[in-house]
């Protein structure tokens, strides 16, 4: 179950989906959203993060263009892409990094705060935890990761990073540049790539899903969060 909260930043209100685990408290994770929105697939991540022991806040970052999720459909891709061209990026980070650092003065947070975002949301979280340092980023196929290594130091926080090596929009060579980069840090890094998985593979809304790649990214996923943000 999740309900809405709104959360005052500069320039209004920003709404922000929250999931309890079934004790109601627990560490948090800044949940951040492919291009498609806080969509059904994103919500049901979320329920799965909650079942793990989590709380989850899902800020609608494309709250400033008055777009919450894109409608699955034949012409979803093109839509994102419009919405996401309206997009201040610089006001998305300052979004979600208030979100971040409200989830970790949250009253039913305890034992720290993490990120886990896809594709939009990947890249979006390794410019937060950069701002804002965090316990655990997870940064799927982050498709900003191409520019951002280029400006954005590698980061402190604790990270693993999942492509697919048939991805249609971040070719091998790129993933491997971001490879080079975000391991050039202190931080500890995980870093794994599926082989024949393409952009976006664990959205099963997504044409380009593939079950077999999903789940083991996100059997990964569970480890490292269970390594570096323990929920008990």
């Amino acid at each position: 179950m999740s309900d809405r909260i709104d959360l005052p930043v500069d320039g209004g209100d920003l709404p922000v989906h929250r999931w309890l685990p079934a004790s109601g408290r627990g560490p948090g994770i800044l949940l951040l959203q492919e291009i498609f929105g806080v969509s059904a697939y994103i919500r049901r991540r979320a329920e799965d993060l909650a079942q793990l022991g989590y709380v989850v806040l899902a800020p609608e970052i494309f709250w400033r263009v008055g777009v919450g999720e894109v409608p699955a459909g034949p012409s979803m891709l093109e839509q994102a892409m419009d919405v996401v061209g309206r997009l201040d990026w610089d006001t998305a980070v300052e979004d979600a990094t208030a979100v971040l650092r409200a989830l970790r003065e949250r009253p039913e947070v305890e034992g720290g705060v993490g990120v886990v975002g896809f594709c939009f949301g990947g890249g979006l979280g390794y410019a937060t935890v950069a701002e804002e340092p965090a316990d655990a980023l997870v940064s799927y196929y982050g498709s900003a990761l191409p520019q951002l290594v280029d400006v954005v130091p590698a980061v402190s926080t604790p990270s693993l990073h999942v492509f697919g090596e048939a991805d249609s929009y971040i070719p091998m060579d790129q993933v491997e540049r971001i490879r080079g980069s975000v391991t050039s840090g202190t931080g500890q890094v995980e870093f794994l790539t599926f082989p024949g998985a393409d952009h976006a593979f664990d959205n099963d809304d997504f044409v380009n899903h593939d079950p077999a790649s999903s789940a083991r990214a996100w059997t990964a996923t569970e480890a490292f969060l269970a390594a570096t943000l323990p929920t008990g």
